[in-house]
């Protein structure tokens, strides 16, 4: 049973669609796929005491028959400039050992709460999980083996590095042969400047050649290599010359992450990117990549050059679509459910000490939980299955029980009036018979998918489905004054007005 609470004062207001789409068109920094944001303010009303984490984190879980499953490893050699995520000091990896023991304890904390439950998509993520030994990540396999149920057709996945990969062949060979069958690689930009400008030079062409090749070796057949744009000191060319090389490694899927310097080392040249450069960089990616043999509709990051693959984890698959709830184990990890959210000790300060003292004293590693209304809850999951630039209906009633055009009436008449969204029959252009050996039978795959004119204002289009209390925080910032959102106003109120 979904026992969702009530709603505080600010998230039963109603806000002018026309208005929050500029709101979100003029924070573009941070109206995005990260929900949410300044939760310190917009979800204090939810917040629960730390007496409480545990019976509801049971009573949450206690009606799901599958899950998904993400852990998080959170050292790297350095820190990029441009990372945003939850990342530890290299002077503490000489506690690897402590920590991988300490997640394998946090999952047996979760598997005696919540039962043996069945894992259909399971990540490993970072941080870069392939810094560590690879034997610790085999204990941790063997370890969720033993006391989850991992489903027959799951694919785990992994992330590395073009240093790991080029130097440290002996543990890319070891993932295949523990089970994982899919591997994403870092590749961010090839330009030699920005690399060193970003931190990331010990990741030249020569390591990265050389870490496709490994990967190939080891049998990986689906094989990810990740992309970054909307650097302050990033020109056109040097995307194009980007995208080429990355189509030279010729790798299953390309996924494009755009800038969002939010907590990074260098958040004060945000106000130096260009947003109509920006949006160019999306459209020349868009369709180089489509020219060359990679497919994927408005508003989707991941480009798949196989048919009938969306060209994500399992994990991310069913997170986007179904709003599939997922246990995060380790530092940085957040647990999704149909009616909490919780964030691990230490993320914030990215402190080891807080996760391994919770772990130590055998309780949960709680730092935040959030009880939260439906409205927000939606919210969430719609945000998520803007990874893949639409909303599938059927599983949003499903989850909600309630259907999307009910929920959000006046966003969805806007959205579609605008040109900014439209209903289409199928998800990301999958066939069912295809889709169905991936994920669970879904009857009806009709969508609310983003047009070309709504991924080029992404960020106005999203806000329109935030909740209320969000789209508050939009319209209440400062008006950013720059030369960036000058030049943009014009265009954006063009699309709003029509």
């Amino acid at each position: 049973m979904k026992e969702w609470i009530e709603p505080n004062r600010t998230d039963d207001e109603n806000f002018d669609p026309k208005e929050i789409f500029l709101a979100g068109e003029r924070n573009h920094h941070i109206s995005n796929t990260a929900y949410p944001m300044a939760h310190e303010l917009t979800w204090k009303d939810y917040r629960k005491p730390n007496d409480s984490h545990k019976p509801l984190v049971e009573k949450s879980f206690e009606h799901l028959d599958s899950i998904n499953l993400y852990s998080h490893i959170p050292f790297c050699e350095t820190r990029c400039y441009f990372c945003e995520y939850t990342v530890v000091n290299r002077k503490e990896s000489e506690q690897i050992e402590e920590y991988m023991k300490a997640l394998n304890k946090e999952a047996l904390l979760y598997s005696n709460l919540i039962g043996r439950k069945k894992v259909l998509g399971f990540d490993i993520g970072g941080g870069t999980p392939s810094f560590v030994p690879s034997k610790f990540i085999a204990e941790h396999i063997d370890l969720v083996q033993n006391h989850f149920d991992l489903d027959n057709s799951l694919e785990i996945s992994i992330e590395t590095t073009p240093k790991i990969a080029s130097l440290e062949s002996v543990k890319i060979k070891d993932y295949f042969q523990m089970g994982i069958r899919r591997i994403s690689m870092g590749i961010q930009v090839t330009q030699p400047d920005l690399l060193k400008e970003l931190g990331r030079d010990t990741n030249g062409i020569a390591n990265i050649k050389k870490a496709s090749e490994v990967i190939r070796d080891a049998g990986f057949q689906k094989f990810n290599v990740d992309l970054m744009y909307g650097f302050a000191n990033q020109s056109l060319q040097s995307w194009e010359a980007t995208l080429e090389f990355a189509l030279s490694l010729n790798p299953d899927y390309i996924t494009l992450y755009r800038m969002r310097y939010k907590l990074t080392r260098i958040s004060d040249q945000a106000s130096k990117v260009d947003l109509a450069q920006v949006k160019l960089m999306a459209k020349l990616a868009k369709v180089f990549l489509q020219n060359h043999g990679y497919a994927a509709n408005p508003g989707k990051n991941t480009y798949s050059r196989l048919k009938n693959d969306t060209g994500t984890s399992h994990y991310l698959t069913r997170r986007v679509i179904q709003g599939k709830s997922y246990l995060g184990l380790g530092l940085g990890a957040q647990t999704f459910t149909d009616t909490t959210i919780s964030y691990n000790s230490g993320s914030i300060g990215k402190n080891l000490n807080p996760y391994f003292d919770k772990i130590n004293k055998e309780l949960l590693p709680i730092q935040d939980l959030y009880h939260l209304p439906r409205v927000q809850m939606m919210t969430k999951m719609v945000a998520v299955s803007f990874y893949f630039g639409e909303v599938n209906l059927q599983s949003f009633q499903d989850k909600f029980s309630i259907s999307f055009e009910d929920a959000y009436d006046q966003a969805t008449s806007y959205a579609i009036e605008n040109g900014l969204m439209k209903y289409t029959d199928s998800q990301n252009g999958i066939e069912l018979s295809s889709f169905s050996k991936q994920l669970d039978p879904i009857e009806n795959f009709k969508c609310l998918s983003l047009t070309s004119k709504g991924a080029e204002f992404f960020n106005g289009s999203i806000a329109l489905f935030y909740a209320p209390s969000i789209q508050k925080y939009l319209l209440e910032r400062n008006i950013d004054s720059s030369t960036d959102f000058v030049k943009n106003q014009k265009l954006s109120l063009a699309v709003a007005s029509k």
